[in-house]
């Protein structure tokens, strides 16, 4: 499918896919679990119970919920917050920077 024949809300480099799965985000020397509920190519969109620092490098392990453990390991930043982290559970846009091995 080409970016022409998808709906305007669609028309990104790449398309989001709806999960819900564990992630795991550590930055500096802490760890933080999340729930990842989509996920492309650029990055994806979290909902984590402590705030995030927003532009810092993160590194984030999202996992599957049959128990392989990760399936996807990478570095990213914040790129947006929802909310301005006064509400919890926090909502955050994550920017894949680099997928690691």
């Amino acid at each position: 499918m080409n970016l022409a024949s998808q709906d305007f809300h669609e028309k990104r480099n790449f398309i989001r896919m709806k999960v819900e799965t564990p992630v795991e985000v550590t930055f500096g020397d802490k760890t933080v679990l999340g729930i990842c509920h989509n996920l492309s190519g650029g990055g994806m969109y979290i909902t984590s119970p402590d705030p995030l620092p927003m532009g810092n490098a993160l590194e984030i392990a999202v996992s599957s919920s049959h128990g392989h453990h990760p399936v996807l390991r990478a570095a990213a930043k914040v790129s947006r917050l929802e909310g301005e982290n006064t509400t919890r559970p926090c909502h955050v846009g994550l920017e894949i920077i680099a997928v690691l091995e």
